[in-house]
């Protein structure tokens, strides 16, 4: 069934001719939001462990990692011969120039792997950063993703970002002109916004020169701050059942512009990780099932109701 979305996986097959799965690296990286610099304990909301593949860990080399991850995503993907090492935990440009070098060019050098994905904070870029990327990306794969999370920076403040949607903005820029690809992950649900906060997401992203995009509903993940701040003020949270979700979410791609991949829509975490699953059981399989369907029933698609606006 042709999606009536632009799909993330969808422009692999047309681009590349097949799938290219990721693989999860963990190469030791931290955040200047966990290390002193700009604070301590990271995000009110994050907890790695709860988005890590057992095979994913920083005391193996990168090279074992992607051996062991290609093993792991042959079972299901078995068509698949090339793969994309996605530099996942943390914040994966926060090191000297030359550490970095050396990390991506040690996953390049795998006869599997088409290119690298690097998922990192918009204020651990610079230009000297991303002049190097720049120029990797005239041989291999070379993709950045934004965790920009929100575009209130009341928001941002309070969930310990320790960086303005400002910043966002100027990686996002920068980026853009030196020609690399480029996503950005958001998370819908964070404390103290509304819904209507949340859909003015939808007019910012379409102005910003973004080539896909990351959705994930908020989850309360045990051990972090954020399940205590959300045991005090549960009032404080858009609490989202998976139809009304779904919904949301529909609203919100009706007014995206057409040509934003979207990568995901929403997400889900080990049910060890949560006291409580609202969703029940359903898988991202279901959730994509479930959202094609909802398109199908009110027969509409991304960007229908998109309007072009000037750039940020």
């Amino acid at each position: 069934m042709e999606r009536r979305y632009n799909s993330y996986v969808g422009y692999f097959r047309k681009r590349y001719g097949e799938r290219l799965q990721k693989i999860v690296i963990d190469a030791g990286f931290t955040c200047p939001n966990r290390d002193g610099t700009l604070s301590t304990g990271g995000c009110t909301y994050c907890n790695n462990d709860a988005f890590h593949p057992f095979y994913s860990t920083p005391d193996k080399p990168i090279g074992l990692q992607i051996e062991q991850g290609i093993e792991f995503h042959r079972k299901r993907y078995r068509s698949t011969s090339r793969y994309l090492a996605y530099f996942q935990s943390y914040s994966n440009t926060y090191a000297p120039l030359k550490k970095l070098r050396e990390l991506y060019e040690e996953a390049l050098s795998h006869p599997n792997v088409a290119g690298i994905v690097i998922g990192t904070r918009p204020d651990c870029v610079d230009c000297e950063k991303l002049d190097y990327l720049k120029e990797l990306s005239r041989e291999k794969i070379v993709i950045i993703e934004y965790g920009i999370e929100s575009i209130h920076d009341k928001t941002l403040k309070r969930i310990n970002r320790c960086h303005t949607f400002s910043q966002s903005v100027r990686a996002v820029e920068e980026t853009a002109l030196r020609g690399i690809t480029q996503g950005a992950h958001f998370i819908f649900g964070l404390p103290g916004e509304s819904r209507e906060d949340m859909m003015e997401t939808a007019s910012v992203l379409n102005r910003l020169p973004l080539h896909s995009v990351k959705f994930h509903q908020l989850q309360i993940v045990k051990g972090t701050q954020m399940e205590q701040e959300f045991l005090r003020t549960p009032a404080d949270f858009v609490q989202f059942s998976l139809e009304e979700y779904i919904d949301f979410f529909i609203d919100f791609l009706e007014l995206l512009r057409e040509d934003l991949y979207i990568e995901r829509f929403a997400g889900e975490v080990p049910p060890r990780f949560v006291s409580a699953t609202p969703w029940g059981s359903a898988r991202n399989t279901e959730l994509l099932k479930m959202l094609d369907e909802r398109l199908l029933q009110r027969d509409t698609y991304q960007s229908r109701l998109y309007r072009p606006e000037t750039r940020l």
